[in-house]
């Protein structure tokens, strides 16, 4: 059974709308100063998706469920079609989207991801957060200090770590639905499918990162034949904080195109 739910979310500008659509462990925030910078010319419009960020926190994670969240999100804002960008698991929401829906989706941007099977390079990750008790910290410093060890890239944990919140009573809790994530992590993993998508569809990649691969090419041109890559140097997963003025560029000129 679908549970209805109202995703928060942020807008920035005004004229044809777009759509960004954030990755696991991310939120609307992420992709502010690239939604501000694409405001300039379009409505730009960026929800937490279930459970993320200040959307409701809910027993079931899956792309079809995630794909009628945004679908009636989009009809509820009278946002009846827009180009559609999604990072890593927002980019599969965007896909299913695309592939259940196409009417809804004008143009379509994936960032640093493909629609198959993906593979496992978060599990080690989320074991890592369940094991940090945030009942028994006083300081966001305790946090990092734990996770340090079994998180040693800086910037992931940088951005892990702007999933805590203190709550009023002074106590952290987590942003995102940890346990559900978890539970669903395969169901995360899982390969999106449908109709081809015909319409213009870009993939974009971090040069550092191995989620879209030469070899699985073919493979997304089967479900998506009007698709094109483009690679960013020196980026990796998070393409839009490595390079955001790079990535900006690629959006604008396939965007106006």
């Amino acid at each position: 059974m679908t549970i209805k739910t109202q995703l928060f979310s942020r807008e920035f500008g005004v004229g044809a709308p777009i759509l960004i659509l954030h990755g696991l462990f991310g939120f609307s925030d992420n992709w502010q100063t690239i939604a501000k910078s694409l405001a300039e010319t379009y409505l730009v419009v960026t929800p937490d998706l279930r459970n993320h960020g200040r959307s409701p926190h809910l027993p079931t994670h899956t792309y079809p469920e995630m794909v009628e969240d945004i679908r009636l999100f989009m009809e509820e804002k009278w946002m009846f079609h827009a180009a559609v960008i999604g990072h890593s698991m927002g980019g599969k929401v965007a896909m299913q989207l695309a592939l259940t829906h196409p009417d809804m989706v004008e143009k379509l941007v994936v960032v640093d991801m493909e629609p198959g099977l993906a593979d496992d390079n978060h599990s080690g990750i989320i074991e890592a957060l369940l094991g940090l008790d945030l009942s028994k910290i006083m300081e966001r410093s305790e946090a990092e200090a734990y996770l340090v060890e079994r998180i040693p890239d800086f910037g992931t944990r940088q951005f892990l770590l702007k999933n805590i919140t203190r709550e009023e009573d002074g106590t952290f809790s987590w942003k995102m639905n940890l346990q559900v994530l978890w539970k669903h992590f395969p169901d995360i993993l899982a390969a999106v499918t449908g109709e081809p998508f015909t319409k213009p569809t870009l993939f974009v990649r971090g040069s550092r990162s191995n989620y879209v691969k030469d070899s699985e090419w073919e493979n997304v041109k089967i479900l998506f034949p009007n698709a094109q890559l483009v690679t960013i140097e020196d980026a990796g997963h998070w393409v839009h904080a490595d390079k955001p003025k790079e990535l900006l560029e690629v959006f604008r000129a396939f965007l106006k195109g």
